[in-house]
């Protein structure tokens, strides 16, 4: 029984048109806006942003957990967006904040990571980690704390409470 065998060939054609065309475009780096007020300046300075805006983004769908929900009334559709607002509006301010206050400290570094590794960029994610195994427990007779065992803070956790100007006080109250 013969068997033919098919090969294939592969031919080719330069289209100097078509490579001069994209030759005058070599190097540019296209931006558009809607924003008629900026320099071209002001809009290459605004897109080297992008990467911090895409972070709250990630943040937004990862540590918040954004996912779809089925709300019939645009009020409480405004409203959820809002919550989600606020909640990346303080996850930021809690990266500010500690981020300046380690500077201001000279701390360069905190051990944020699991495995103690250190960062310099300390996240909120990080700082909820850290104190996500904290608990206070209270023994409660007729509506009167009877008893209240406040949790043993980590010399890390006290510190990133005092960097944030949380004092000790919230976690120990009586």
């Amino acid at each position: 029984m013969r068997q033919d065998k098919k090969r294939f060939s592969l031919t080719w054609v330069l289209d100097e048109e078509a490579i001069a065309y994209d030759h005058k475009s070599d190097g540019m780096y296209p931006l558009l806006t809607n924003d008629r007020s900026l320099t071209a300046s002001e809009v290459f300075c605004a897109h080297k942003r992008q990467p911090e805006v895409e972070k709250r983004f990630c943040q937004a769908k990862s540590g918040l957990e954004i996912a779809p929900v089925l709300l019939k009334n645009e009020g409480r559709v405004e409203a959820l967006f809002f919550c989600y607002f606020l909640a990346l509006l303080l996850c930021a301010l809690i990266e500010r904040e500690l981020r300046l206050a380690m500077a201001r400290e000279g701390i360069s570094e905190l051990p944020l990571y699991p495995e103690e590794r250190v960062t310099s960029r300390p996240t909120s994610e990080q700082v909820f980690r850290l104190f996500s195994l904290t608990e206070r427990h209270t023994i409660s007779r007729d509506g009167e704390t009877v008893q209240a065992f406040d949790p043993d803070l980590t010399d890390l956790q006290k510190q990133v409470l005092g960097l944030l100007g949380v004092p000790l006080i919230s976690y120990c109250r009586g």
